[in-house]
């Protein structure tokens, strides 16, 4: 009995360590690429080598109308100035604008399937590759679009040149909360965008990026129970939402951080993310007295979104992806604060 007693004490700490270090191993990681020329820069390389990137989900084109607005054609297609790393994975991801479904009968659609399949694999071919494991379909779809959607998605699954292929789909924060109407996508797998939560049209200072708030109200009670793998997308980026008296007319891309903290270009709204021009501004199209939201994700939010979806999965298996490969975007996010967020899922 004491040799039994004594064996056990010894086992139950050896197994205990075992469970601890297993459990507390990392997930893959991954980032997307949204860019419509590939070619890396050495940030951008040191990048995928310190997080132990093991993918790149590079957008490949948007499918939406083209001027005529009857046929569904390839938007601004990506082209590769130099090979994808060896190292990393190449997921090629198609974005498609939910409203072309609005005039597409189920012919059409496979039409549209047989066009994106050869597109997409030449493509795997321009940027060094043999062979991809996983398409990614990005689509907000809407109760209305639904189905159509999910059709494309059934079908690609049963085309003989993707048949070893992994079909995989995006998903935003209200179909996950709205299964009922939004549905669950006919595939494997899923990766939830963890961002893009807010209003961005409405004015006021909130951050329509990233919130706790809503994060928790779409996802709170909710996320454990979805029926699929899912990888989760985070936000590294930030942008400048532009109001004229006080209606949204756009996200500028011609403002920069320098321009909002100089102040004989801009006053800032105390104890707040708005800033109110005190001048013209050509460059931007921007008149004095427009305002614009600095919107941008701190570590302290990645952290909390991490932690909080770390019990929410409850130890699921998932790949943190983030969004996305970018010198401007990685600036403001270091190579170990990244590592950080990855602990602590």
């Amino acid at each position: 009995m004491q040799l039994r007693i004594r064996l056990f004490l010894v086992l139950v700490p050896f197994w205990l360590l075992i469970f601890n270090s297993c459990s507390n191993s990392k997930p893959e990681t991954g980032f997307y690429f949204w860019k419509t020329v590939f070619q890396l820069d050495t940030v951008e390389h040191r990048a995928l080598k310190e997080v132990d990137a093991k993918s790149i989900y590079i957008r490949i084109m948007d499918i939406d109308f083209d001027p005529s607005g009857v046929q569904a054609v390839p938007i601004s297609p990506i082209t590769f100035s130099q090979p994808v790393p060896k190292e990393q994975a190449l997921i090629p991801v198609v974005f498609i604008n939910q409203r072309i479904f609005s005039e597409m009968d189920s012919l059409q659609i496979r039409a549209l399937a047989n066009k994106i399949v050869p597109f997409v694999s030449t493509k795997i071919k321009q940027a060094g590759k043999e062979k991809f494991n996983e398409l990614q379909l990005d689509c907000d779809w809407t109760q209305s679009s639904r189905d159509k959607f999910f059709y494309l998605l059934n079908y690609l699954q049963e085309l003989p040149d993707l048949k070893d292929i992994i079909i995989s789909s995006t998903l935003r924060l209200h179909q996950v909360k709205n299964t009922v109407t939004s549905g669950i996508p006919p595939v494997k797998k899923v990766t939830l965008m963890c961002y893009n939560m807010g209003n961005l049209r409405q004015f006021g200072n909130q951050n329509s990026i990233l919130n706790q708030q809503d994060l928790k109200a779409y996802l709170g009670g909710t996320l454990r129970n979805y029926p699929m793998q899912m990888d989760i997308a985070l936000p590294l980026f930030h942008w400048f939402v532009v109001f004229r008296n006080n209606s949204y007319i756009g996200i500028s891309k011609y403002i920069s951080e320098q321009d909002i903290n100089n102040k004989a270009l801009f006053k800032r709204n105390p104890k707040s993310n708005l800033y109110i021009l005190i001048t013209d501004l050509p460059k931007a199209n921007l008149k004095k007295g427009d305002v614009v939201r600095f919107e941008q994700v701190t570590q302290d939010d990645l952290l909390q979104t991490a932690k909080f979806l770390r019990g929410e999965l409850k130890g699921k298996k998932h790949q943190i992806i983030f969004y996305h490969l970018d010198q401007a975007t990685l600036a403001n996010h270091g190579n170990a604060e990244l590592q950080e967020i990855i602990r602590a899922f």
